[in-house]
């Protein structure tokens, strides 16, 4: 068996991808907004939130949490979400490091 593009880099960097593309939707960032906003909801509150169709609000969903970016739980027949901080601690995480290198290191490159 010949090895996968993502085997040669750390799990570190390949958890962080999977979180980081979860993100480059817009309708996913609306969605995290939103729950932000409200703290916690069900599927049909993003729907009329968001105007988008039912469907197309859940496949967005099922990303963000297989990402490790949203977290549900079922409350009679609706699925309540809200954010899993665990994932945005790891991209804080490097955004922050990111952010402490270019304010060590401001150079005039480039």
């Amino acid at each position: 068996m010949g090895a996968t593009k993502t085997d040669f880099y750390t799990d570190n960097q390949n958890e962080l991808a999977i979180l980081i593309k979860a993100l480059g939707h817009p309708a996913r960032i609306a969605i995290i907004e939103y729950i932000l906003k409200v703290n916690s909801c069900i599927c049909g509150d993003i729907v009329n939130e968001l105007s988008l169709a039912q469907p197309t609000i859940s496949q967005h969903l099922k990303e963000l949490k297989n990402a490790g970016l949203i977290k549900g739980s079922v409350e009679g027949n609706a699925i309540c979400y809200c954010v899993d901080e665990k994932g945005f601690e790891k991209i804080k995480s490097f955004f922050q490091n990111v952010n402490t290198h270019i304010e060590k290191n401001k150079t005039d490159c480039c």
